[in-house]
């Protein structure tokens, strides 16, 4: 998250030049929401059960403390429940912003129309989210509107757009007629799809696409079950009252200087321990390797040491678990690491070394945030996956895909990589899922997904052990995974 100081407003002579360029449709559109200002807040009553499910999902797309810009922010009430450390609004409607400073002082509301490229540029600040709700089909150049947004962006910065599903325009038309919806003007009915294609143009980056609420109404308790579980189900998402988009700028300069800490958990794998210093390559200017020892039989221990005795002009640490599990090696690991970018690296080498440096290009040059490797897309050498092994780890590939809404063909790849700033917020919000992954992975995939990381996936050549058994258990370890998918369903679906 980035801390940011507020910006000095020229607001009255932006002002004055937007009301002078506005065009008819924004004149119509501001009085309008003009005319609607005193009863507004009691169509948000009549519908608070709606205006409940949508506040929460986008709390769980934002979480709280963040630097917050929303832009059409009607009355205030979307941006305050999202608890920004700052939060600013614009929005064209005189007494809709009006009300919005009377109801909410601490927060910073600004009269304008965001088509308005001075207003934006005016703003001066970068934020961490940029949110438009229900905006978008205001808009008159929405193409032009994303692109004026990159100057409120940093590199981290999430751009969260939420709007109706067009297949609702005729329902949502019947409710206003007979007075059961706040009536809205003519609107732009985009498909999540014409968003994300307009954000590609203008310079974005998709990260995912959610849908959410099948009920706007309580329906006797039936419409939170409704809400909770369906939405996320094929088939029923597509019937789904709100869509999500969720994007970043692309990252146009890759930074190709970053330093890197390399984490080895390893235990009883003394004989993979020399060829992992050996065939690991340089692959950047500042290169740590961390081994964490898991209280090894086999004087794993021992001969890590021996390694770093003969290798003094590498950087090369090692650390003993304090519990147990691969899980707790990496967090150990992650936590005592000092390079920009985290790696996890397998002390039996069935993931090649060699193919860091793809991993280290991949997250230096921004196309993904979160980098993992995949061993079922080549070919895998003779015996380095049991059958039922690698059934099973095609099934929970798809299970996994849906749930994070991001593609994820092979989830216990002992290779995953991101960068430390990345990490250090999962951890600091981890609370969210609890300590509860002996694995490892779940834990970072959930977390990355969480924070709207942008995964992207590097196959490698998947290749059977040289020393050593594997200390993965088929039936217990299968039976985890299960738990992992009822466990992920229940705290990324059924919101």
């Amino acid at each position: 998250m980035l801390n940011v100081l507020k910006p000095h407003w020229k607001t009255e002579k932006i002002l004055s030049h937007a009301s002078e360029t506005a065009s008819r449709y924004k004149e119509m559109i501001g009085n309008f929401y003009d005319n609607l200002a005193e009863s507004r807040n009691d169509w948000i009553e009549k519908n608070k059960y709606y205006y409940h499910e949508d506040r929460t999902y986008m709390s769980f797309l934002i979480p709280a403390g963040r630097t917050i810009i929303e832009l059409g922010c009607g009355t205030g009430e979307l941006l305050s429940h999202l608890r920004p450390s700052w939060g600013v609004g614009i929005d064209l409607s005189p007494k809709t912003i009006e009300q919005a400073r009377g109801k909410y002082p601490y927060l910073d509301f600004k009269l304008g129309d965001v088509e308005n490229r001075d207003i934006i540029e005016n703003v001066g600040a970068q934020f961490d989210a940029i949110v438009l709700s229900d905006t978008v089909g205001m808009l008159e150049d929405c193409e032009e509107t994303f692109r004026s947004l990159h100057g409120l962006c940093h590199e981290d910065t999430r751009i969260i757009i939420s709007f109706y599903s067009r297949m609702w325009s005729p329902i949502l038309s019947f409710l206003e007629k007979f007075g059961l919806k706040m009536p809205s003007p003519q609107n732009n009915w985009l498909s999540g799809q014409d968003i994300a294609d307009l954000l590609k143009l203008a310079g974005f980056d998709i990260v995912k696409k959610e849908w959410r609420i099948l009920s706007p109404k309580k329906l006797c308790g039936l419409g939170r079950l409704f809400n909770k579980y369906l939405p996320s189900v094929p088939g029923f998402r597509n019937l789904s009252l709100r869509n999500y988009v969720v994007a970043r700028p692309m990252v146009n300069a890759p930074n190709e200087k970053l330093s890197a800490s390399v984490i080895i958990p390893a235990r009883n794998e003394r004989g993979n321990i020399r060829n992992a210093l050996i065939r690991l390559p340089n692959f950047c200017d500042d290169l740590e390797i961390i081994f964490v020892e898991g209280h090894s039989s086999d004087n794993t221990l021992e001969e890590i040491c021996t390694v770093i005795a003969e290798n003094p002009s590498k950087d090369i640490k090692v650390l003993v678990q304090d519990g147990k599990g691969k899980g707790d090696a990496v967090r150990k690991g992650f936590k005592h690491a000092r390079g920009d970018v985290l790696f996890i690296l397998d002390a039996d080498l069935t993931t090649p070394p060699e193919s860091m440096p793809k991993f280290y290009r991949a997250i230096c040059s921004g196309q993904g945030e979160f980098i993992n490797g995949t061993r079922l897309v080549y070919p895998m050498e003779d015996e380095a996956m049991r059958f039922l092994n690698l059934v099973a780890n095609h099934v929970f590939s798809v299970i996994f895909s849906w749930l994070l809404n991001q593609r994820i063909t092979d989830t216990l790849c002992g290779t995953k990589v991101l960068l430390r700033r990345h990490y250090e917020e999962i951890a600091r919000n981890r609370d969210y899922f609890g300590d509860f992954d002996p694995f490892g992975d779940f834990d970072l995939l959930f977390g990355a997904s969480k924070q709207n990381l942008k995964f992207v996936e590097i196959p490698v050549r998947y290749e059977s052990r040289r020393y050593g058994e594997t200390q993965i258990s088929r039936f217990q370890n299968g039976l985890s995974l299960l738990q992992m998918v009822v466990f992920a369903f229940r705290r990324l679906k059924a919101i």
